[in-house]
């Protein structure tokens, strides 16, 4: 078969957590074709991938949110549309009524635009909105309303005028605009429609909303709603859901999701690939690890406000943060600057490096995100038998406590954003080199009992055979 994986913002440019879980996909299921419909932030991205491609990956579709800015616009053209169309339009633009996908999909592909920013430019978006300020937003200013929303849906647009390649199955790893396109390849072809969904892309994106400086206090509630449109999107067009965990099938149930289509498969490691890794030196220090990308959500501020009152209480704690840096530049910055004020010593970013090198020298792993999934990076540490301590996010609780599952737990949880929480914890293993080694073997064995690499791709192995019919091998010689 020929699947489709539609990822936003992950792979093949960023390495760890989705991408990570993509690459494993792909290359365990060498009976299939792959088409990589990736989608990034900015075109300087382009080509730029953090992965070697496996051999069985036979195109990459890349489309970027901001490639509106290379469009040309036409101002004050009128569109012949009729009140079906509008009333699409306004659902599409508003939130108000039932947003029926498929016409969206129908009139924005259709002859009637040449180019999607005409639409945004035009007299027919102008009334449209006008009549949007009229009734819901009356004492919001028009030009802001005006420019606003033309940011907020002009890359949606142009992504669903794209070219989507023709697969058996289309898979997509989020909501959102990873969500749409697999909609609309599932409208255009009508393959089957898979989602994964990891983190609720929803969520992540109302609480970057709230926290955003540069979306004005009026304009949140516009935003949130609008992503909670592109969800509904997939939700409705999928046909299967696949969670990692009880919680986050609730919640997508909360938002709207037929419980129907709902199946929970959770990640997978492989335990024998953290055996006998390198071990730090006896040089008398307590090493505090974190794998993680530096960006916003993983809030390595908290982190780092947390490590600064460790310290005091353990003077001779490392912090050494392992993960990429070039994500998010400015919350890099950010950070550093951080560390100067709160004058804390024994803090190393390393940047991207190979985990496995570093994980053996660890006496405990730390996770501080403000959303999560089912994160791959504390089911490695706990293969490696590391304790941990985490923030209450997505399965984090579950996964060091366990399900009345009599192994123990395996680290110790902690309020998001509770920096005096998450040190206490931290010094709580620092100072007990028994409990580390106690909840270190309880997380090995846990991991190795429910979280088997093996049982996640029998898992999408059967998946994608069931949704796809007959499973056609393709030739041995392209694989060699």
């Amino acid at each position: 078969m020929k699947i489709c994986i539609i990822a936003e913002g992950s792979y093949p440019y960023i390495t760890g957590g989705v991408s990570s879980w993509i690459h494993s996909l792909i290359t365990q299921m060498s009976e299939h074709e792959f088409i990589i419909y990736a989608i990034g932030a900015e075109s300087k991205q382009k080509g730029k991938f953090k992965y070697k491609l496996p051999p069985n990956v036979v195109e990459v579709k890349e489309t970027f949110l901001d490639a509106y800015l290379d469009e040309e616009v036409r101002w004050g053209s009128r569109f012949r549309l009729s009140a079906e169309e509008r009333n699409t339009l306004q659902a599409l633009i508003g939130g108000e009524g039932d947003l029926n996908w498929d016409r969206v999909f129908a009139l924005l592909r259709s002859d009637k635009f040449v180019n999607v920013s005409d639409f945004l430019a035009s007299k027919n978006y102008f009334d449209q909105l006008e009549q949007l300020c009229r009734f819901k937003y009356t004492h919001v200013p028009f030009t802001e309303m005006f420019w606003t929303v033309r940011s907020m849906i002009l890359p949606l647009l142009l992504a669903i005028r794209s070219d989507v390649p023709q697969a058996d199955i289309y898979h997509s790893v989020s909501t959102g605009y990873a969500g749409v396109i697999g909609a609309l390849g599932k409208f255009l072809y009508g393959s089957p429609l898979l989602l994964t969904e990891h983190g609720i892309y929803s969520r992540e994106r109302e609480e970057e909303i709230i926290k955003a400086d540069w979306v004005k206090g009026y304009f949140k509630d516009l935003w949130i709603e609008y992503f909670y449109r592109l969800s509904d999107c997939i939700y409705t067009a999928a046909d299967q859901v696949v969670t990692l965990f009880g919680r986050n099938r609730e919640i997508e149930i909360e938002l709207g999701c037929p419980a129907e289509k709902i199946r929970i498969i959770p990640n997978g490691v492989r335990t024998s690939d953290y055996e006998a890794l390198p071990s730090g030196p006896e040089d008398g220090k307590i090493r505090i690890g974190a794998v993680v990308r530096i960006v916003p959500i993983k809030d390595i501020k908290t982190m780092l406000q947390s490590f600064a009152l460790v310290k005091r209480e353990v003077p001779n704690a490392e912090l050494v943060i392992m993960g990429p840096v070039e994500e998010d530049e400015s919350y890099y910055e950010e950070c550093l600057r951080m560390v100067e004020a709160l004058e804390v010593q024994d803090v190393v970013f390393t940047g991207e490096v190979q985990v496995k090198e570093y994980l053996g020298k660890m006496d405990l792993l730390l996770l501080t995100s403000i959303s999560e999934g089912q994160p791959l990076a504390v089911l490695e540490g706990m293969a490696a038998g590391k304790p941990f301590v985490t923030t209450n996010v997505g399965s984090c609780k579950e996964l060091l406590n366990g399900a009345d599952d009599g192994i123990g737990p395996c680290g110790l949880v902690a309020p998001v954003m509770h920096y005096e929480q998450i040190a206490q914890a931290i010094v709580t293993l620092c100072r007990n080199e028994g409990l580390r080694k106690d909840m270190g073997r309880n997380a090995r064995e846990r991991v190795q009992r429910y979280y088997k690499f093996e049982d996640f791709i029998s898992e999408y192995r059967k998946l994608y055979a069931t949704l796809g019919g007959d499973v056609r091998r393709w030739p041995e010689s392209v694989l060699n």
